[in-house]
């Protein structure tokens, strides 16, 4: 996925309280007694599919039907044959363990069906955490943890390479890891302890990419090395796990400088390399395929390349690209699929090989692809494409027509080498930017996504009909709105091609591009909001280097744009939910609130003093009140206005609060219930409170965490209980009241 997770490089102090904020709490209660019983809430996906790159996917060599997918921020899956889903193996990472959802590798015991490896870590910046690995005995039901001391990077260039964790065929205790920055790990205890590898010949440094891949050859194991110059070795083997060599006559060159992945042959006794320029996902342009005879005839090596990267396609375009995935029919002797990778001009595809290499078939060239379960893989086109970022690739040792391959935003398969779809179901990577639940309609929910733009889910339970908003279709959303007072008007901004904001008047079902646009926002499209009778728009820009520009504002539609020099650069903008002429924005840089009772005309500045200096700090308006406000800022905790932004009071009900959200009120309540992502005691976690903030109760449970979901969260106003919780790598989660 391009979604990178939020940016944790500082830690900011809290802001002293001055001016119009208020120190004391407005309520006398902190929260509800820690023995409080919970209400059970049931936890499920909203389903659109995949959306996300998956970086691995890996069948079990003993087990019919029993394989395992990795994704670069959305944890691991297994697959479960009789339900014919993914099944999240790491839902339960918290907030603390946010860096923890990218898996670097993934590693089966061949001896041992019931066990898997995993090795997470999603950053190797100074501000992520360390990696870990986890260990299971029963498929990933349950898992030991041990913490490394070194960092993993799941989701960084190379994270597509492969795979980096193995279990030695010799041992089952023993397990190899490859690091990037740290070079190679052993451990002789099945995981539970880590150490470096004596004798390993690569010299690891900052900024490379260390070991790439691990793979078994019989008892012989190889290990990738990706920070050669094409000129030096970068695949050495061990024989007895300690005293490790270069292999003899390996490829070099620009073609063969990274090893991203392999796959051994055991009838042939041949191994089986792919090659780029550069570890992919993205910036590659050169590449290929070698295999090994280690067996009769061993040290041979033969350049099995299906196509030489550098030609010219029919257009002129120059078919630049890297090979990626790659594996043997376990069943066929000879037989085996590999994949290109970043390759734009002429398409990637699965090559297919019956005869060791010397001849390949395009599998693309005949493919029927349907993708009628998960429409939104056509990207607004007429059809979708094969893939791109194809470097996990998986043959099924049980059925040598089954072949599944991981994109950018799915994971295809087939059961006959023709006809190819989503083999997706259960997993869902969205990393999800704006939520809204209508309070009528067809929809119970609007997304703004990255990566593939905007949707109106008519069902939680199956993928949006629609597929992404079209017309024009985005890559990332930025900004998502609705009046109030008018659902059917919706608004959207976002990356894209073909125009950058667009509205809707039926709720979100169809669109149509702004009549005309800011110059900015093609390169800056920012937050959007509509005030409660759609007769107003603004729209705020911020460049993706984080400069920060007017605001501009609409009276007909996006038919023309005018700026609004008072309002804070690069706010978000909220618009009254009852009060079309209120609008309201709070400047991070200072700890400001500015509000507009002129439909957006101008700006004043309301209450001063408070926390400032991170521009995820929030503010949300109460639905169906004027002047009600809450602000979230983080570890600095939750406050309040009344009075449009004029006075602030912070509560002391919760002591961190990230964002928050409103549903249907509870029973017998005159205020809709809240939802908090913060923090009552020493949890991070998913609070409801059914009084006005009084008191919270935690609704989630340590099963259903998520790592980070700070970004945005929503009740449903028609559903008291119901809430939407939007995460990094994980989908939209939405639980209701057991």
């Amino acid at each position: 996925m391009l979604t990178s997770g939020p940016s944790r490089r500082a830690v900011l102090a809290a802001t002293a309280a001055t001016a119009a904020v208020t120190a004391v709490a407005s309520f006398p209660a902190v929260a509800a007694a820690a023995g409080s019983p919970s209400p059970s809430y049931r936890w499920r996906q909203v389903v659109i599919g995949g959306t996300g790159f998956v970086s691995g996917v890996l069948f079990h060599p003993s087990v019919r039907g029993l394989a395992y997918a990795r994704t670069d921020i959305g944890g691991a899956y297994r697959w479960d044959d009789r339900s014919a889903r993914w099944i999240p193996l790491n839902d339960d990472l918290g907030w603390d363990d946010w860096n923890l959802l990218g898996v670097e590798a993934m590693a089966v015991d061949p001896a041992h069906p019931d066990r898997v490896y995993l090795a997470l870590g999603t950053y190797t910046q100074s501000w992520a955490g360390n990696g870990a690995v986890l260990r299971s005995e029963d498929r990933g039901a349950t898992w030991a943890r041990t913490d490394l001391t070194v960092k993993l990077g799941g989701n960084e260039d190379g994270r597509g390479t492969g795979e980096r964790l193995l279990v030695d065929p010799r041992d089952s205790d023993t397990l190899w890891l490859g690091t990037r920055h740290d070079g190679l790990l052993k451990s002789t205890d099945r995981g539970a302890t880590w150490s470096t590898a004596s004798g390993f010949p690569g010299t690891p440094s900052a900024g490379g990419q260390g070991v790439t891949l691990l793979v078994a050859a019989g008892r012989t194991l190889y290990a990738g090395w990706g920070d050669s110059d094409g000129t030096t070795p970068n695949l050495f083997r061990t024989a007895d796990g300690t005293t490790w060599e270069a292999v003899p006559g390996q490829p070099s060159g620009t073609a063969a400088k990274v090893p991203i992945r392999a796959s051994y042959d055991c009838h042939t006794r041949e191994l089986y390399v792919t090659y780029a320029d550069a570890p992919g996902p993205n910036g590659q342009s050169d590449g290929s395929v070698h295999k090994l005879a280690t067996g009769k005839g061993s040290g041979t090596w033969t350049d099995v390349t299906p196509v030489k990267p550098g030609g010219t396609t029919s257009d002129g375009s120059s078919d630049t690209f890297g090979y990626g995935g790659v594996s043997v029919d376990a069943r066929r002797p000879g037989a085996l699929v590999v994949s290109t990778n970043d390759r734009w001009a002429a398409g990637d595809t699965v090559y297919r090989s019956t005869n060791g290499g010397r001849t390949w078939t395009s599998l693309k060239d005949s493919a029927v692809l349907d993708v009628s379960e998960t429409p939104f893989l056509t990207f607004g086109a007429d059809r979708p494409k094969f893939g791109w970022w194809i470097q996990a690739l998986a043959l099924d040792p049980y059925d040598s027509q089954h072949i599944v391959y991981g994109t950018g935003a799915t994971l295809y398969g087939t059961r006959d080498l023709k006809h190819w779809a989503p083999q997706i179901r259960g997993l869902e990577e969205t990393s999800v930017r704006h939520l809204i639940s209508p309070p009528t309609g067809q929809a119970h929910l609007l997304s703004g996504l990255g990566d593939v733009g905007v949707m109106y889910h008519e069902r939680l339970t199956a993928s949006p009909s629609r597929g992404m908003a079209s017309n024009p279709a985005f890559g990332s959303a930025t900004g998502l709105a609705q009046a109030a007072a008018k659902p059917s008007y919706v608004v959207r901004t976002g990356f894209g091609d073909h125009g950058n904001g667009a509205f809707s008047n039926d709720g979100g079902r169809t669109w149509a591009p702004f009549a005309t646009q800011p110059a900015l926002a093609k390169d800056a499209p920012g937050p959007i909001a509509v005030n409660t009778d759609g007769s107003v728009l603004l729209w705020t820009f911020v460049h993706w280097d984080g400069t920060k520009y007017p605001a501009q504002r609409s009276t007909d539609n996006g038919a023309g744009w005018s700026e609004v020099p008072t309002f804070p650069k690069g706010a978000t903008p909220v618009a009254d939910p009852a009060d079309p002429r209120r609008f309201y924005a709070y400047d991070t840089d200072t700890g400001t609130l500015y509000a507009s009772t002129d439909g957006g005309l101008s700006f004043t500045a309301g209450a001063t003093g408070l926390p400032s200096g991170d521009t995820q700090f929030e503010l949300v308006a109460a639905p169906g009140r004027v002047g009600d406000l809450w602000l979230s800022v983080k570890w600095n905790g939750l406050y309040r206005s009344t009075d449009g932004g004029a006075t602030f009071t912070k509560l002391t009900s919760c002591w961190a609060s990230y964002t928050l959200g409103f549903g249907k009120a509870a029973e017998g309540a005159d205020y809709p219930a809240l939802y908090l992502v913060g923090s009552t005691e020493s949890i991070t976690a998913v609070y409801r409170s059914d009084d006005e903030a009084r008191t919270w109760v935690r609704i989630n449970d340590d099963r259903h965490q998520w790592g980070w979901i700070g970004e945005t969260i929503s009740g449903d106003p028609r559903v008291y209980g119901r809430v939407y919780i939007a995460t990094n790598g994980r989908g939209i989660q939405y639980g209701d009241v057991v």
